[in-house]
């Protein structure tokens, strides 16, 4: 069980300083495996679900994806521009400008494709979504390292104290229910 926060407490040094960086630490993990890419197939196919309900713009495209992923996963333009592209290459989607925005719009080869394409989208996935795993949990995680760096920054040596004692039963807690059956 090699872990690179402290061990044996907080107390070696300044207990607030150690708190701070193992809890920095624990931001920057959740952060990384959260992440916000996803496969080239999955934008592609967020794309295609939401033009089937009315044209958009590109950032709008972009916005609605964060949306309705919970704000797991916002697709860069790098990744949904060239995918409208594509998708207007293949005949799928047609392009009007107006107000100097190019708005998208499904043809009717592209609503052929989406009637016969499975209708799940990627942020209902149970890959997204599995039960929260992807969005809940490192969103907790993250509010946990927030609250205990601001005790660690604005807290009296007995409230850090106090701090250190519950993250400590909240660890051994959380690898319980690892061990549950």
């Amino acid at each position: 069980m090699g872990s690179s926060f402290p061990t044996g407490g907080f107390g070696s040094g300044n207990p607030a300083e150690s708190m701070w960086q193992a809890m920095e630490q624990l931001r920057s993990r959740f952060e990384k495996r959260v992440g916000t890419r996803m496969g080239r197939g999955d934008v592609r196919a967020a794309v295609l679900s939401l033009l089937a309900e009315q044209p958009m713009h590109g950032y709008q495209i972009i916005h609605e994806i964060e949306e309705r992923s919970g704000g797991s996963w916002k697709p860069s333009p790098g990744s949904v521009y060239p995918t409208l592209q594509l998708l207007a290459d293949e005949g799928l989607i047609s392009a009007e400008e107006s107000n100097g925005r190019k708005t998208y719009a499904l043809t009717e080869a592209g609503r052929e494709e989406v009637a016969e394409s499975e209708p799940s989208t990627p942020w209902d996935s149970e890959e997204s979504s599995d039960n929260g795993r992807f969005t809940a949990l490192p969103k907790a995680g993250v509010e946990l390292a927030q609250a205990a760096a601001q005790v660690g920054r604005t807290g009296t040596p007995e409230q850090v104290q106090e701090a250190v004692v519950l993250l400590d039963e909240a660890r051994r807690k959380l690898y319980a229910i690892l061990a549950q059956d």
